[in-house]
């Protein structure tokens, strides 16, 4: 008896189905399968940056500074005002890893995109679900660090519980976007783009110290930044200092995973099946 092989599914037109095929957890079980042979030390090397900014300053620092005016107008601990900045900037960092170093290799080098996307799988499909294995990471690292200021007493409110959604969403915005830009990259030398970008958001971004410490001007570039919005976000949350302002905030990575996600698709079609 010979054995009939069911012909490839055709992608044709521009609709849903030539972009999606609803198993993005397909990518994501792949990247784990991977990651067995990945160098942990690398993985665990981005927990402890965080947590070693938050011993040498809030800790070390914020005996000497006492406490520091929110944007919220209370006042909270020096090490309580970092350490959800810096939350944020841990779940920042793991997805951002993922989706564009990570995602640089694969797209230019080892060529893996060509061999999904030649299967059923669409480019939503390997979009969702490479962002969504790059929050995986973000995950990590942000649930042992909310673990460590447990332990320090840097959660203020009960509220802190909605920091880990929270900064899944932040993780999910730079992921996304991450990915859109990763896929217009061609050289290493691109990638060191993405780092210029990173450490004016994570100095600048009323991470180690209030945002009303700068000119007004100065403030509206800030305010720009998508940190900026996820500190705020996490840190709000973290001291139980709410506003309605917050929804702000969620909104902005609304957008921003949105665009990402589009930019992406569109991005993995032209390159692989247009």
């Amino acid at each position: 008896m010979t054995a009939v092989q069911a012909p490839p599914r055709q992608r044709t037109g521009a609709g849903v189905r030539a972009l999606w095929a609803g198993n993005p957890l397909a990518i994501v079980q792949r990247g784990l399968i991977a990651a067995r042979s990945s160098s942990w030390v690398i993985v665990l090397s981005g927990f402890f940056e965080p947590v070693f900014f938050l011993a040498s300053m809030g800790i070390g620092l914020g005996g000497l500074i006492g406490e520091v005016q929110t944007s919220q107008g209370g006042a909270v601990p020096y090490a309580a005002f970092i350490a959800p900045a810096l939350l944020t900037v841990s779940a920042m960092n793991g997805a951002i890893y993922d989706s564009t170093w990570n995602v640089f290799f694969k797209l230019n080098y080892g060529r893996l995109y060509e061999g999904m996307l030649a299967t059923s799988l669409g480019p939503l499909d390997v979009a969702l679900g490479e962002i969504l294995y790059a929050l995986l990471r973000g995950l990590l690292y942000a649930t042992g660090f909310m673990a460590i200021m447990q332990l320090l007493g840097l959660n203020l409110a009960p509220t802190a519980l909605l920091a880990l959604p929270a900064v899944l969403l932040v993780a999910f915005g730079f992921a996304s976007l991450g990915m859109a830009i990763t896929s217009y990259m061609k050289t290493f030398q691109h990638m060191d783009w993405i780092n210029f970008a990173l450490l004016p958001m994570f100095l600048f971004s009323a991470t180690l110290y209030p945002i009303d410490i700068y000119p007004d001007w100065v403030q509206g570039v800030i305010m720009a930044f998508p940190l900026w919005h996820g500190v705020e976000l996490v840190r709000g949350l973290t001291t139980g200092m709410l506003s309605a302002g917050m929804l702000w905030h969620v909104a902005y990575y609304a957008v921003m995973i949105a665009v990402g996600l589009v930019f992406t698709t569109r991005r993995l079609r032209a390159l692989f099946l247009d």
